[in-house]
C-alpha cells in the first residue's frame, strides 16, 4: 500500500511539473538560444489589449545605454531581444523584440530604406515550406502578421514590423525579421525617418 500511495504521489507531482513547464509562454529576459521555439503565424488573429501587455522586461522603456553611435540610430541585439533608440547622452529607448528562429539570425549595417503603415504581408517561401497553411498574400489590417507598421532595411527581404502575436516578442520565431507589439512599433515608426542607420549585432556562439 506504502508503494502505491508513493507512486500516485510522484505521478501527481509529475504532472504539476509538466503543467508549470507548458504554462511558461514566453522565456524569461536574457535567456538567448532558450527562446528558440516554432511558434505557427496566425493570420486573421486579432490580439486582445490585455495580449498586447507585455511582460515588464520587455516593455518599452528609456535605459543607459554606453555608444558612439549618433541619436537616431537603432541598434538590434538578437541574443538580447532587444532594440535600442539611441537618444544621446549614454541614453537610448529600448523596446522588447522578436528575432529570427535559428537559422535565421543575422547581423550587419542597414537603413531604413522605406516605411509603410498596416503594409501587406507576403510569406516567404521558407516561412510557406515550414506552414503550408499560411495565405501567399495578405492585406494590411488588424489581424496581418506585419501588424501596425513596417520600416523596411535596405534591399533586404528583412523589415522591422509589429506584430498580431504579442507573445512572441522574447521569441526566436521569425525568418529574420523583427517584430515589436503594434503599439511599440507605431512608436518607433513615429520617430525615424527614412534612411536612419540600423545597426545589428548577434553575439558569436561560444
Amino acid at each position: 500500500m506504502r508503494l502505491s500511495v508513493f507512486g500516485i504521489a510522484l505521478a501527481v507531482m509529475a504532472g504539476l511539473s509538466l503543467s508549470a513547464a507548458n504554462a511558461q509562454m514566453r522565456p524569461a529576459a536574457g535567456v538567448g538560444s532558450a527562446g528558440i521555439v516554432d511558434v505557427p503565424e496566425k493570420p486573421g488573429y486579432v490580439p486582445s489589449p490585455d495580449e498586447e501587455q507585455l511582460d515588464p522586461a520587455y516593455r518599452r522603456q528609456p535605459v543607459y545605454f554606453r555608444t558612439t553611435e549618433p541619436p537616431g540610430t537603432i541598434i538590434i541585439h538578437t541574443d538580447e531581444r532587444f532594440l535600442y533608440l539611441v537618444m544621446g547622452d549614454n541614453r537610448a529607448l529600448r523596446y522588447g523584440i522578436g528575432v529570427g528562429r535559428d537559422g535565421f539570425q543575422w547581423a550587419g549595417l542597414q537603413k531604413v530604406s522605406r516605411k509603410a503603415e498596416w503594409p501587406d504581408w507576403t510569406p516567404p517561401p521558407e516561412m510557406i515550406e515550414r506552414q503550408p497553411y499560411l495565405p501567399r498574400w495578405m492585406a494590411g489590417g488588424p489581424g496581418n502578421p506585419m501588424g501596425a507598421a513596417a520600416l523596411y532595411l535596405g534591399q533586404t527581404v528583412y523589415r522591422i514590423h509589429g506584430t498580431n502575436m504579442p507573445s512572441t516578442i522574447g521569441m526566436a520565431v521569425s525568418s529574420g525579421c523583427f517584430r515589436l507589439v503594434n503599439s511599440d512599433v507605431a512608436d518607433l515608426f513615429s520617430r525615424v525617418p527614412v534612411g536612419t542607420k540600423v545597426i545589428i549585432r548577434q553575439a558569436p556562439a561560444l
